[in-house]
């Protein structure tokens, strides 16, 4: 039997702007001024940076791409990441009309699909071709961004989306998964990768590491929303001594007293999800800060895993077809759901259903070297001031689930899909 062959990289690039098309539908065109997230750029920034970025990308480095308007080139062509202080300041009357911004991201397309009809890289092309890599930098970007826009719309009100039919399609939202923990042999295990095996990766990725990691535990699933409301109980809030300085004094300034997903109902809690607010599913990953995970790590007696106590867990561990990332839901599932795809140890759940926070300060591997095109994409966080996540969410696309990929944000930063497990010596 011939298998089918897997699509051009041309191919590639439109599914990736069909997905982000897709959700910037989900909002009402009168709601794309709207900024749902204070760190971040207004919805309709997005709309044009993502053509922006292919465009300034691609010329003069793939072929030619004269340019339609210099000025909306440059306007578009930064994202920021989530800073803790300055915030932006601009108003909706800062930016240009939706139809302009619409026109520029069609005129993008245009002149660069009109270029690519005569490339089409096959889609095995090496890392080491300057056109394939190219083209996986644009891909990849793109869906990043749909995924951290996702973040952005989980925070409009309900009434500014649109809500497809299956994104109600919520099932076993109350069982509850029994927390255990599981034994890591002491062994080595290998973070990031060398150029020599010819495969995209971003520049993080790169610089094979050899790390000797000392016998530990760690928890066999992610820790769930019924774990936490143990936690909140106990006065996990109230309680300094669960804290560092930095980040009580970030949860004192701010007010917070629980998860930024939770919403408090008569005594009780529900769960906001993209749509609509559901009862609290127990058996879920808790979405929480790094400081909060850290906080409750210390209420358990423990620590959150380094980077490569993750990547030792996960060993024997592959993303499979139950596991929860690409889209296939808006939501978690149970932290249980996929025991096929369990390591080598039995820890289960790796990969999808939400990013796992460590306790590893996120920096280069030994021989780092930026992309020449794109020299800050991770050199700029290379601060002290982000932490390392591992694993994926549910929409996290298919295409980096893979070992070596690296996440990151900075630990007081709450609307990212992510959870975690505790680990101990």
């Amino acid at each position: 039997m011939q298998l089918p062959s897997s699509p051009t990289l041309a191919v590639r690039l439109a599914r990736a702007r069909a997905a982000s098309d897709a959700l910037f539908a989900v909002v009402k065109p009168e709601f794309l001024y709207e900024r749902p997230i204070r760190e971040r750029h207004r919805i309709v920034f997005y709309i044009g940076h993502l053509e922006a970025f292919d465009r300034n990308l691609l010329d003069k480095r793939l072929f030619d791409l004269p340019s339609a308007d210099p000025r909306l080139d440059q306007l578009f062509a930064f994202g920021i990441d989530p800073v803790d202080g300055a915030l932006p300041t601009d108003t909706p009357a800062d930016w240009p009309r939706l139809t302009e911004v619409r026109d520029y991201a069609r005129d993008a397309r245009t002149r660069i699909d009109a270029q690519l009809a005569a490339l089409d890289l096959a889609p095995g092309a090496s890392q080491h071709d300057t056109e394939a890599q190219l083209l996986n930098v644009a891909i990849e970007h793109r869906l990043m961004h749909v995924e951290t826009l996702t973040y952005m719309l989980h925070q409009l009100p309900f009434a500014q989306k649109h809500a497809p039919a299956a994104a109600r399609d919520i099932a076993d939202h109350l069982y509850v998964a029994t927390p255990s923990m599981v034994s890591v042999p002491a062994g080595r295990t290998e973070l990031g990768m060398t150029h020599e095996r010819g495969v995209f990766g971003w520049d993080n990725e790169f610089g094979e590491q050899q790390v000797d990691v000392a016998a530990f535990e760690i928890d066999r699933y992610m820790v769930t929303n019924g774990a936490w409301l143990d936690f909140i109980a106990d006065g996990g809030y109230r309680r300094k001594d669960l804290w560092d300085d930095a980040n009580w004094a970030w949860k004192e300034t701010e007010g917070i007293e629980h998860p930024v997903f939770w919403v408090p109902d008569a005594g009780g809690w529900r769960l906001r999800t993209m749509f609509e607010d559901i009862p609290l599913p127990l058996a879920w990953p808790v979405y929480v800060s790094q400081a909060e995970a850290s906080a409750f790590a210390r209420w358990r007696g423990a620590r959150l895993p380094t980077e490569a106590e993750w990547q030792r867990a996960a060993h024997g561990a592959l993303p499979g077809s139950t596991d929860n990332f690409d889209f296939r839901s808006w939501n978690p599932v149970a932290v249980d759901a996929t025991p096929d795809s369990a390591s080598t140890w039995g820890v289960e759940g790796l990969y999808g259903n939400g990013w796992e926070w460590t306790s590893t300060t996120f920096g280069p591997l030994p021989g780092f070297e930026p992309f020449p095109f794109y020299e800050g994409y991770s050199a700029n966080f290379f601060d002290g001031q982000h932490y390392s996540m591992k694993g994926g969410s549910a929409c996290t696309a298919g295409c980096m689930m893979r070992p070596t990929f690296r996440n990151w944000f900075q630990p007081r930063y709450q609307y990212v899909y992510a959870g975690f497990r505790c680990a101990r010596n």
